[in-house]
């Protein structure tokens, strides 16, 4: 099999919707990254998870962060203190400073579902705007109880960062490959194909259609509205069971599970 890239990111995302960490090696089973998307928020009104997906309602998740810490995850707060996730009191903290009542929870319920409306509404009409939206069952490419939109693993070269010219950070994916000299938006193409990467082998599900999310401010980072405006120009594309819709990036399942490290080669089948 021919060498694609090299590993240059690691990312995990332990809470849906903050601000993740780098990570040095990580390792892959077939529910994903060890310790991504193992919580989220649920907003009590709806019993929807709470996601940035809805910029109305959920932007401020983006100014906070979140990390593993061995299994026991802890939240770093805008001001800078931390909490527990599991800790008794880190709900009625987060009501407070989102201004809207949630519970953590860290086991995803059947049905789970987020509130999304398109990139192209909250692009015209601004992150606070009152817009129509779409109700999203998550989860459905994964097995086990985490957090994630659709499947396992989302992955991302750096060719089609590059193209983009917006910092990865913005997409949030688990792992970011080096590709040289490669074709942007090559991902579009990969769709039932196998990858391994180190000791891991994955298979190519569907490119990661792109919601308002990229457009957001993100901790520091400014509001970036061409991080999906170039999408919506440049590489929307067909989807099975979505539609044409702005894509960047591809999901992945997990074959072979282990543990991958930054530097280790990436083949394509």
């Amino acid at each position: 099999m021919p060498v694609i890239g090299t590993v240059s990111a690691l990312r995990r995302y332990p809470v849906k919707s903050m601000l993740g960490e780098d990570l040095e090696s990580a390792s892959f089973s077939v529910s994903g990254l060890e310790g991504d998307r193992v919580a989220a928020l649920i907003d009590r009104e709806t019993g929807r998870v709470a996601t940035a997906k809805h910029p109305r309602h959920w932007r401020g998740l983006l100014a906070f962060s979140a990390r593993w810490n061995g299994g026991s995850p802890r939240i770093t707060l805008p001001g800078g203190d931390s909490v527990a996730v599991a800790g008794p009191g880190t709900g009625p903290l987060l009501s407070r400073l989102l201004e809207r009542e949630v519970r953590v929870a860290t086991v995803r319920p059947a049905g789970a579902s987020v509130g999304r409306p398109s990139p192209e509404d909250v692009i015209e009409h601004g992150d606070d705007a009152d817009v129509p939206f779409q109700t999203l069952e998550i989860g459905a490419g994964t097995p086990g109880q985490t957090f994630v939109d659709f499947a396992p693993v989302h992955l991302v070269t750096s060719a089609t960062l590059e193209h983009v010219g917006a910092e990865l950070i913005r997409y949030r994916p688990n792992l970011v490959l080096d590709t040289p000299g490669g074709e942007p938006f090559a991902e579009n193409g990969w769709t039932g194909r196998e990858l391994t990467v180190g000791p891991v082998r994955l298979r190519i599900l569907i490119p990661t259609p792109r919601c308002a999310v990229p457009t957001l401010a993100h901790g520091d980072l400014p509001r970036r509205a061409g991080a999906v405006r170039t999408l919506l120009e440049s590489n929307r594309i067909e989807v099975d069971g979505v539609g044409t819709v702005p894509c960047l990036g591809a999901y992945a399942q997990v074959i072979t599970a282990g543990t991958v490290t930054l530097g280790d080669p990436a083949e394509l089948a």
